[in-house]
């Protein structure tokens, strides 16, 4: 997993999260997100922006996935009928 910069809009996101959100946001960073952050090379605000943006990129792709599966399923009911 390639670090990248954050956003000035997810920045923005970041800091207008509540300390509960900052929490379950820092609670799923993974392993090279959070040794940036342990080892000074980010602030928090800026890990967690990387991270809110992560979680944007993954749940896009998990509504894709949820598309195409349900068009498939469609697809499958209709020749279970037609037969």
């Amino acid at each position: 997993m390639k670090i990248k910069v954050a956003s000035d809009a997810y920045i923005e996101k970041a800091k207008n999260l509540t300390q509960e959100e900052s929490e379950r946001l820092q609670s799923r960073m993974r392993g090279k997100l959070t040794r940036r952050l342990e080892d000074k090379k980010l602030n928090t605000i800026e890990a967690l922006a990387i991270q809110l943006e992560l979680d944007d990129e993954q749940l896009q792709e998990w509504r894709e996935r949820m598309q195409e599966i349900s068009k498939k399923d469609k697809v499958g009911k209709s020749d279970k009928s037609s037969k």
